[in-house]
């Protein structure tokens, strides 16, 4: 997992942020400070791999905060003005955003974090071998057979699986299906779709058949990684 922090002083970014690292398996929020100077303290103490970092912020603008950090974690620029652009590089940040940004372009520039130490990706519960699972819908446990799923789709905090045959609500969110199935067949190719690769009949731009009826979209943060799953 990716330790970060936000350091942001307007609400509303920090809720965007906080929102699209929840999104993302890979990432853990260690915490959001409106000021460079309270992140200096909660830096001395505690490990941190990534920092999403505003520019303009009170007491000491972003690009100072930079030039105090010696032992500096990966960096990714979070701004409304991109006149700084040239000037962070200077400083080897990971990636500028440039608000507002998608979460697609937030996916981009996490992608671009590469840690030199082992994550905890061995200690995630492993996907299931069964060939079936048990989706928590409701009251109830309902028995779906893996092969039969033919996509996911994020609905809120909560997801919709689309057999063969019928829809299913279930209660827990997109990242949960990620973690539990195999990461082999099922894949993600948009933030709000996971798809059973075994169940495509092709692939055209940027959309994928799955049958008559279904045909959805690839977010272009996810395409590279799915074109490379699919080919041989």
């Amino acid at each position: 997992m990716i330790r970060c922090i936000i350091i942001e002083d307007q609400p509303p970014a920090q809720r965007v942020l906080k929102k699209f690292i929840g999104d993302m398996d890979t990432l853990v929020l260690k915490g959001i400070f409106t000021d460079a100077i309270q992140a200096m303290d909660f830096l001395q103490s505690e490990p941190i791999d990534l920092i999403f970092l505003d520019i303009h912020l009170p007491k000491i603008s972003g690009i100072d905060f930079l030039k105090t950090l010696t032992n500096r974690p990966h960096v990714i620029l979070t701004t409304a003005f991109s006149e700084y652009a040239l000037e962070s590089y200077d400083y080897n940040v990971v990636d500028y955003l440039l608000k507002p940004f998608s979460f697609e372009r937030f996916v981009q520039a996490v992608s671009k974090v590469q840690l030199n130490r082992p994550t905890d990706k061995n200690n995630s519960p492993p996907p299931t071998t069964r060939d079936f699972v048990f989706v928590k819908s409701g009251y109830e446990l309902i028995k779906v057979t893996i092969n039969d799923i033919l996509y996911i789709k994020s609905d809120a905090d909560y997801t919709e699986l689309y057999t063969t045959n019928k829809k299913i609500l279930s209660q827990e969110p997109l990242r949960y299906w990620e973690k539990h199935l195999n990461s082999n067949t099922f894949i993600r190719i948009h933030r709000s779709y996971i798809i059973n690769t075994s169940k495509i009949e092709k692939i055209t731009g940027n959309h994928v058949r799955l049958n008559e009826h279904t045909n959805l979209p690839i977010g272009r943060a996810y395409k590279e990684r799915f074109i490379k799953n699919v080919l041989p």
